[in-house]
């Protein structure tokens, strides 16, 4: 059977992680600069998902989501955040 791309980055990298079927509580957008900066929250998960793109995107909020991501440190205020960093990210 071939392997999918899906199944390829998840070989190469062993750290990435791949949900399916997440359902979005709440989706922010803010531009930082040339970039807008995404900001997810998924039920049954307090840490944020995080991503950045060259646009904005239409809402996602309450839309279920498909979703590869690895796990990442942000430093805020002097105090080390926990966040996941998203690779891809498409409509279930």
């Amino acid at each position: 059977m071939a392997k999918t791309t899906l199944d390829k980055m998840l070989n190469r990298h062993d750290k990435l992680i791949h949900s399916e079927a997440m359902k979005v509580v709440s989706h922010t957008q803010r531009e930082k600069e040339e970039w807008v900066l995404h900001t997810l929250m998924v039920a049954g998960c307090e840490t944020p998902f995080k991503f950045r793109r060259t646009q904005k995107y239409k809402s996602l909020a309450g839309a279920r989501v498909n979703m590869t991501y690895y796990s990442d440190v942000e430093q805020v205020a002097g105090f080390d955040v926990d966040i996941f960093k998203i690779v891809r990210i498409k409509r279930a």
